[in-house]
């Protein structure tokens, strides 16, 4: 006879991994805290973008459209000069692109582009 009896291998998260994955889902809370709120306003650009195409009749009426429809939805990355309005098939397309920085720590940031188009206004 052993000294000891058969004792089944431990299973679990050591200490080590446990901080591991603390600091690993604490990174992606943070990610998450600073990608969600880009991308919210993000969606909210391209309904006021669809809205003010919708209710324009021409180039100059979609873009003051959107400026009032940005100054009440209080959306500041992009402009009615930042949109682009063409004229295809007697129907306007509004497209629009930016870019958003977020910070992380130190010097490390996140680069965000974003970019969309309407569908021809018919």
């Amino acid at each position: 006879m052993k000294g000891c009896p058969n004792l089944q291998k431990q299973r679990g998260l050591s200490l080590g991994g446990l901080i591991l994955a603390l600091v690993l889902v604490g990174l992606a809370a943070v990610l998450g805290m600073q990608i969600v709120p880009a991308v919210v306003e993000f969606q909210s650009i391209k309904k006021a973008v669809n809205d003010a195409r919708n209710t324009g009749t021409n180039a100059q009426e979609i873009e003051f459209s959107y400026n009032k429809i940005a100054q009440a939805g209080y959306i500041t990355s992009v402009t009615g000069k930042d949109l682009t309005i063409v004229k295809e098939d007697g129907a306007y397309v509004v497209s629009f692109a930016y870019e958003k920085k977020l910070p992380l720590f130190g010097p490390a940031s996140l680069l965000l582009e974003f970019n969309a188009t309407t569908d021809k206004k018919h």
